[in-house]
């Protein structure tokens, strides 16, 4: 193993004495994104307003540039996995009818026919119709993750990224709900996402009948959500499940020195032999 000094030559990496010498490897913090939270309940006169809080908000997930190629390879591949392809027609071997030539093949004058169930004919079989198919794409992993990341980055660029507390409403009622995602101006197009198991029931009886609503869990959200609604609201757990599944991951890079490796090569040999 070899390594460049300082004075650019090319010199001998001894790992023995790379393990126990002063060099560490320290992680780069980036600083975060402070995100104004809001407050879905009504709070009493003696609480203090929620818009007096922020919520940090992590740089490796919510501060990503555009990137518009990936958002679109994330919706294509939703898309593609959501048509059913069902769709089938009957080929000339499937319609049902005679073999019988319909007329002679000359001496006519006519244009030369086959059977009844030719594609030429009304009523025959399709030719090349569509038949029940798989239009589902494959699309990596870690693609679809950095396009939720994107995706998130982009609502917060835009101001349509809100954070509250939590998302538990007190009635299953639509009026009280509606009344007050219109105080709040998210009237238009809201979707809710929590980081809980599942959705609060009151919540999800409440907004199920408006159209402009929708309440989710943060593991069913796709990148065509995040894109289609116009304004998303996350609660704590929300956030902290984003970071948690889109965030960077730790590495673990372990380096045997000389001595333990060869030991240990050894230790192999004596298993291997009978």
């Amino acid at each position: 193993m070899e390594w460049i000094n300082s004075e650019g030559e090319v010199a001998p990496l001894d790992v023995a004495s790379f393990v126990n010498g002063p060099l560490q490897a320290l992680p780069i913090e980036r600083k975060p994104i402070y995100l104004t939270m809001s407050n879905l309940l009504i709070r009493d006169k003696g609480e203090p307003k929620s818009s007096s809080f922020a919520v940090p908000l992590s740089q490796e997930v919510f501060g990503q540039s555009l990137r518009r190629d990936i958002l679109h390879a994330c919706v294509v591949h939703h898309l593609d996995s959501l048509r059913q392809g069902t769709a089938s027609t009957k080929t000339r071997a499937e319609v049902s009818g005679s073999n019988r030539k319909i007329r002679q093949q000359k001496g006519t004058g006519r244009a030369r026919l086959g059977d009844i169930r030719s594609p030429v004919i009304r009523g025959g079989g399709t030719a090349f119709g569509p038949k029940p198919r798989d239009f589902k794409t494959l699309l990596p992993r870690k693609v679809r993750e950095f396009g939720m990341r994107i995706a998130l980055s982009a609502k917060l660029r835009e101001g349509q990224l809100g954070a509250v507390e939590s998302l538990e409403w007190p009635t299953p009622k639509t009026k009280s709900l509606w009344n007050r995602v219109k105080d709040l101006g998210w009237g238009d197009r809201t979707l809710f996402l929590t980081g809980k198991p599942t959705v609060s029931e009151s919540l999800h009886l409440a907004s199920r009948n408006v159209k402009n609503l929708l309440s989710d869990t943060a593991s069913n959200a796709t990148v065509y959500d995040i894109l289609r609604w116009k304004r998303v609201i996350l609660d704590i757990e929300a956030i902290e499940w984003f970071e948690r599944e889109l965030g960077p991951k730790p590495r673990h890079e372990l380096i045997i020195p000389l001595e333990s490796r060869d030991t240990s090569a050894q230790n192999v040999d004596k298993k291997s032999t009978p």
